[in-house]
């Protein structure tokens, strides 16, 4: 049986974010979260999209040529089938990253997906989500993502890092300001005052094209 999965676009793009900023990715994005964070810029996505069989997926990314995909959302995970994707884009030999909110099981996931993680912070109304018991499961290829909305999120954020070992742990731990609610200078600097072991990022789409979708 093909696998179907709810899919509210596919797209190509540069990566706005994570370990491969800025590099030509296709965007595969599937419909449904059960989260509601306060800062969402893609609840576009909770509703609606379009049944699409596998091997319709599959065919949709390849016309674009890619070497990177980024399986995204919503929430990836909330669809059963996401796991097949993955496997199979992981089989067409394309480098594979999964974005995902860290409220839903990682351990099914292909070992050779590139995990982006979320731990959601106190300010972004979903930190009673985040599954604690996902972190021992990441590697070296994973990624670990804070969005900081405030001083409290930075500070609780930088206890996580501390607490749990985190960059010795994932490959890259990120920390990203909060669109229009935290002043990124401002949290380059405390970075840079406490000498965190992470990767200040912005979101590069929302800098080139105002885009205000999550990439």
């Amino acid at each position: 049986m093909n696998p179907s999965l709810r899919i509210t676009e596919i797209f190509y793009s540069l990566q706005g974010e994570s370990r491969s900023i800025g590099q030509p990715t296709v965007f595969v994005r599937l419909t449904g979260c059960p989260l509601r964070c306060q800062y969402c810029d893609t609840e576009y996505a909770f509703h609606g999209g379009q049944k699409m069989e596998l091997d319709a997926i599959l065919a949709e990314v390849a016309q674009y040529r890619p070497r990177q995909i980024c399986v995204t959302g919503g929430e990836p995970l909330a669809q059963p089938d996401c796991l097949p994707l993955l496997t199979a884009l992981c089989d067409q030999g394309y480098a594979v990253s999964l974005e995902t909110s860290g409220a839903m099981p990682v351990d099914g996931v292909d070992e050779r997906v590139s995990i982006v993680m979320d731990l959601k912070t106190p300010d972004s109304a979903e930190q009673h989500r985040n599954r604690m018991e996902n972190l021992p499961l990441l590697q070296q290829k994973d990624q670990l993502k804070f969005v900081i909305c405030s001083r409290q999120d930075y500070d609780w954020a930088r206890f996580q890092v501390d607490q749990h070992q985190l960059a010795d742990r994932v490959g890259e731990v990120l920390f990203s300001p909060s669109f229009e609610q935290q002043n990124a200078t401002e949290l380059a600097n405390w970075i840079i005052e406490d000498n965190l072991p992470v990767r200040f990022q912005l979101q590069l789409h929302k800098l080139l094209w105002n885009d205000a979708a999550g990439h």
